[in-house]
């Protein structure tokens, strides 16, 4: 039994197709979709969603947040960024990393504390899909 995936930002749809299972980063906590999952609207926090595809293989995507939504046979992520996990920058997200720690430790800074942990919070999570894609591919 299979259910529909879409993932979609607002620049473009990155992710199309049918699946058995998928996870995502949900506000209170990673949450699991299996076919015929109760419906459901939850936000995402910046995170991994990954999509076990019917033909057995995994798919990892990062999103930034957004919303999932989960309807009886399709599940939608309406994320505000999505990257497929194969694609996300190191250098880049290692660079926002260390300018928003920078950021965040400059006390005397006129800065937006919440668009700095934001892009903090985000960059980790970039960094983590990519050491997970690592461990899959090492393995």
């Amino acid at each position: 039994m299979t259910l529909h995936v879409d993932i979609v930002s607002a620049e473009t749809e990155i992710f199309s197709g049918t699946a058995t299972m998928i996870f995502a980063p949900a506000e209170m906590g990673e949450i699991g979709i299996a076919p015929r999952h109760a419906p459901l609207l939850t936000r995402l926090k910046p995170g991994e969603v990954r999509v076990q595809t019917d033909g057995g293989d995994e798919q990892s995507f990062f999103v930034s947040g957004g919303m999932l939504e989960v309807q009886p046979h399709v599940v939608t992520v309406l994320a505000d960024t999505a990257i497929r996990a194969a694609d996300i920058d190191e250098a880049q997200a290692l660079e926002a990393k260390e300018r928003a720690e920078k950021l965040l430790a400059d006390k005397t800074a006129d800065i937006d504390y919440a668009k700095a942990q934001a892009e903090l919070a985000q960059s980790i999570a970039q960094l983590r899909a990519i050491q997970k894609l690592r461990e899959k591919v090492h393995r």
